[in-house]
């Protein structure tokens, strides 16, 4: 394997970068060569945050070139657009469909986009796009803090072949508080459902 790249966008205090490290970890317990790099916009006060995972014996950069993602999980619908020039037609995107509005759409200073316009312009770069109610599977399973892992649990169900069920499953064990692990892994089934009715023809 060359390289393979999965970038995470989301805004502060929604896991995302638990996430990298959780894929990250299942990548390395695999032996593969890994890289992470993380560019963050005031995550602590809801600002952007961008998780760059890259996979592969020639992978020797954190930050994933332009047009070079091979999936981006976007645990916050409009943080899909910020990222779209790393989108290409070989590009998968899986999006969270609950947005996290910011102050100046609370304040009516400007306006949110639509989920329907926020597919639709990714569909034209992207080559599949898939939205998911990843947050309300999160509260279902327990706790909206799991809305991470019901995300990587959807990307696991696109049976992409980099990393393997087993490695992903060990990781989240290593990665997340032994106290929280029975719902994380009640949520992460529960976004490998989700995903697979939206692949079922």
């Amino acid at each position: 394997m060359t390289a393979y790249n999965i970038l995470i966008s989301s805004v502060g205090g929604q896991g995302g970068i638990t996430l990298a490290r959780a894929l990250s970890t299942a990548a390395m317990g695999m032996g593969l060569n890994v890289r992470v790099g993380e560019t963050l916009g005031m995550a602590q006060r809801g600002g952007s945050v961008r998780s760059h995972v890259r996979l592969g014996d020639a992978v020797r950069g954190a930050l994933i070139p332009e047009g070079k993602a091979d999936v981006v999980l976007s645990l916050e619908p409009a943080e899909a657009l910020r990222v779209v020039k790393y989108l290409s037609g070989d590009t998968t995107v899986i999006v969270n469909s609950s947005p996290v509005l910011p102050i100046s759409v609370l304040l009516n200073e400007t306006s949110y986009p639509e989920i329907a316009d926020i597919e639709e312009l990714l569909g034209k770069v992207a080559g599949k796009v898939y939205t998911i109610p990843a947050l309300d599977l999160a509260v279902k399973a327990g706790t909206s803090r799991s809305l991470n892992v019901v995300m990587l649990g959807a990307y696991m169900a696109l049976g992409e072949p980099v990393l393997s069920m087993d490695a992903v499953k060990a990781a989240l064990k290593e990665t997340l508080p032994p106290r929280y692990l029975e719902m994380n892994m009640r949520a992460f089934e529960m976004g490998m459902e989700e995903m697979r009715k939206k692949l079922s023809p």
